[in-house]
């Protein structure tokens, strides 16, 4: 751990900086805004490693006006410090990519088509590129990601493996309020109102956890869920509901027994949600 943190925008300097640091590294790639979530990212790598570098980058191929997602930059050098980052690197666009973007992406593959891609053709390529460009910068030996975009942590794992990068990757469980609404960057943009509503996102997933605990077949585990998420569509404020599905651990589709995700993205006013939680099928004779 450095007693002083670097923040950089350019390439040059993150890889002198990185040059620098002897050591196990482990690396936090964000887009910004950060939270509670990500000091938990953050303390996880801390916890496993010397050194620790957090990239803090909107990446145009994710979304076409970046400028749509929220920017705190000055509370984001705040909690880095605060935190013992040894290195923050906050690139512009000019020092990820050329002019003409990148002619060569990573290809997410036939599981990186739904869910979050669903309607957003690409989503996952743009979002593997960036992350393998960052993980490739930094060199790290372990990343670490949340378990709230358990699709993009599982797409990682896979491309991680398939293209044999030398890294280990570390999923970090979800932070969640009191409440048990997750931590994410887009919850500043809810009304209190609004945020009462979005409540029945993880009551939802917590529902069909229990349903599952308690012996539930899919079938039953999805209509456990879908209960509370048909009735928040009603409410005062609508929760409208983008998918529910179960997954396997690495995104496998409909599971039957072991392991498995329960996700499910929602929409309240303008703001899109996601949240995902782990549980046990009984296997069934």
């Amino acid at each position: 751990m450095s007693s002083r943190m670097l923040v950089t925008g350019e390439r040059a300097g993150l890889l002198r900086a990185r040059a620098a640091l002897e050591g196990s590294m482990g690396l936090v790639i964000t887009m910004g805004a950060l939270h509670a979530g990500h000091a938990e990212l953050i303390r996880a790598a801390r916890a496993r490693c010397a050194h620790v570098v957090v990239t803090a980058y909107v990446n145009p191929l994710q979304y076409e006006d970046p400028a749509i997602y929220p920017s705190t930059p000055d509370a984001d050098t705040a909690l880095c410090r605060a935190h013992g980052v040894d290195l923050l690197y906050v690139p512009d666009t000019s020092e990820v990519y050329r002019d003409d973007g990148p002619l060569v992406r990573v290809v997410a593959g036939e599981r990186g088509e739904h869910l979050e891609a669903e309607g957003r053709p690409g989503y996952f390529d743009g979002v593997l590129t960036v992350m393998l460009k960052m993980t490739n910068l930094v060199r790290p030996d372990v990343v670490f990601l949340g378990e709230k975009d358990v699709q993009q942590l599982a797409l990682f794992r896979r491309m991680v493996f398939d293209l044999d990068v030398p890294v280990e990757v570390v999923g970090v469980p979800t932070v969640r309020e009191a409440d048990g609404l997750a931590l994410s960057s887009r919850n500043i943009r809810l009304s209190p109102a609004e945020r009462t509503a979005a409540l029945a996102l993880p009551q939802a997933l917590a529902a069909g956890v229990e349903a599952a605990a308690d012996g539930g077949v899919p079938g039953e585990v999805l209509a456990a869920a879908h209960k509370f998420l048909d009735e928040a569509a009603r409410g005062d404020i609508p929760v409208h509901t983008l998918y529910l599905e179960l997954t396997g651990p690495e995104l496998e589709p409909d599971p039957r027994s072991g392991a498995a995700w329960l996700l499910a993205a929602v929409r309240v006013g303008a703001t899109r949600l996601i949240d995902g939680m782990p549980l046990h099928l009984a296997a069934r004779p």
